[in-house]
């Protein structure tokens, strides 16, 4: 078996501004299967091997000061994937998640989860409740998984639950607006993110954040994501920092 390793020899981490840091960071963690292939395994091989770039990430992420760092872990459209590879996939979360329970709370880091949690099996919905619930008292990185979870899937749970709010006298359709709007989704205690990272080459935002991406940064790898490192994502933050970000204004509006 060849295992090929991506290497960059330059350090991302020492030109990083740490006071020109995004504040939320979301992945979506793609590449899993066709690195397996390369390697010659089956897709729970990549699934298995990318678990070590989301411990670096995270502790890259908490070691910067990143206040939000969001995966996109599993979503509605994956549980029409091969009834083993979900299988596979629900027992790799249970065993990730209790085997990081621990470090999670030594580094301070507290978890979330987004997305349609009732799909999940019981014992890795009791497994993930367990854990939001002991990290709950954490302050440092705010560590959000995106699990059977899709941006028309909330988005529809949005309009769902506002026209019932306004059936029962408890909203006003005048009252609606972004701010209003935005309370009713996942995220609504969740800052958007200004960075999306994408891993593998492919160029789609695969029904994840939709209405959160709006003016977030976008930046994509070929890296497979079991090849990407703590130095990846270094890189994909300077990228960010390289940009200038108007907001719908011009140049000049912003340095002044």
């Amino acid at each position: 078996m060849q295992i090929v390793i991506h290497i960059d020899k330059m350090d991302y981490k020492e030109l990083i501004d740490k006071k020109n840091l995004p504040r939320h960071i979301a992945i979506i963690m793609d590449g899993n299967g066709r690195w397996a292939k390369k390697q010659g395994g089956i897709r729970i091989f990549g699934h298995q091997n990318g678990v070590k770039s989301v411990n670096d990430v995270v502790e890259a992420s908490a070691e910067l000061g990143i206040q939000f760092l969001t995966l996109y872990a599993f979503s509605t459209e994956n549980w029409n994937r091969p009834k083993l590879e979900v299988e596979a996939l629900m027992g790799l979360l249970v065993s990730t998640i209790s085997n990081e329970l621990k470090n999670l709370t030594k580094n301070n880091i507290r978890l979330l989860v987004i997305g349609n949690i009732a799909q999940l099996p019981k014992n890795v919905r009791n497994k993930l409740l367990k854990t939001i619930e002991v990290t709950s008292i954490n302050s440092g990185l705010t560590l959000v998984l995106a699990l059977s979870y899709s941006s028309r899937w909330e988005i529809n749970e949005a309009v769902v639950n506002i026209a019932k709010d306004i059936k029962n006298n408890t909203l006003q359709v005048e009252d609606i607006n972004e701010t209003v709007f935005k309370k009713y989704l996942s995220t609504s205690e969740i800052p958007d993110p200004e960075l999306l990272i994408r891993t593998s080459g492919e160029y789609r935002i695969s029904n994840f954040l939709l209405y959160q991406l709006a003016y977030t940064e976008l930046y994509f790898t070929e890296i497979l994501w079991p090849d990407f490192s703590k130095n990846d994502f270094y890189k994909a933050i300077n990228d960010y920092q390289s940009r200038e970000r108007r907001f719908g204004m011009t140049s000049e509006q912003i340095t002044k």
